[in-house]
C-alpha cells in the first residue's frame, strides 16, 4: 500500500465513479468495496468506500454524503505522450456530463477536475527562449483541448 492514498469524497457516487474511472484508464482495477451495514450511516448495502487503482496509483472514494463538493482547489494531471491519447482522456472524461474548461482541464460528470496535457507542453515553456515560451503560452490561453500541432507551431512561429 502506498503511503498516501487520494480519497475523493462523493455524496452517493462513489462505486459508480470508480468503476467510470477504471474504464477509462486501461492499467486499473477495483480493489476494495466495504458496504454500510444495517446502523447505517449510508443505505445498507451501499457502498462506503471503494478502493481502486489507476495507473498504478491507489485511490478511495467515500460515500460521506452531500457536505462536501469538488473544486478546482484540487485536479489530477495526466501526462499524454501523442496527440491521440489527449483526444482519448478528454473525450472519455467529458463523456457522460462533463464540462470542457481552458488550458486543458476538464470537469468529468462526477465534478472533478482533470488537466489533460501533453508532455512536450512542459519542454517548450521550458526551452529557455522567452519569445517562443510566450507565443506557446498565448495559444495555450486561447485552447480548451490542447492541441500539441497547435503548440508546436506557436513555438515555431517566435
Amino acid at each position: 500500500m502506498q503511503k498516501i492514498m487520494p480519497t475523493l469524497w462523493f455524496d452517493n457516487q462513489g462505486e459508480d465513479a470508480a468503476k467510470f474511472y477504471t474504464s477509462v484508464f486501461k492499467n486499473s482495477k477495483i480493489t476494495g468495496i466495504s458496504r454500510y451495514g444495517d446502523t447505517g450511516p449510508g443505505p445498507a448495502g451501499g457502498a462506503m468506500t471503494v478502493t481502486f487503482q489507476l495507473e498504478g496509483q491507489d485511490f478511495m472514494a467515500l460515500n460521506g454524503g452531500p457536505e462536501f463538493k469538488f473544486s478546482e482547489a484540487v485536479s489530477f494531471l495526466i501526462n499524454c505522450e501523442t496527440q491521440e491519447e489527449v483526444d482519448y482522456f478528454w473525450d472519455e472524461l467529458i463523456e457522460g456530463g462533463g464540462q470542457p474548461s481552458e488550458c486543458g482541464w476538464l470537469k468529468d460528470r462526477f465534478g472533478l477536475s482533470w488537466q489533460v496535457v501533453p508532455s512536450v507542453l512542459i519542454e517548450l515553456l521550458s526551452s529557455g527562449n522567452a519569445a517562443k515560451s510566450q507565443s506557446v503560452m498565448g495559444a495555450l490561453l486561447q485552447m480548451k483541448k490542447l492541441d500539441i500541432g497547435q503548440l508546436k507551431e506557436a513555438y515555431d512561429r517566435a
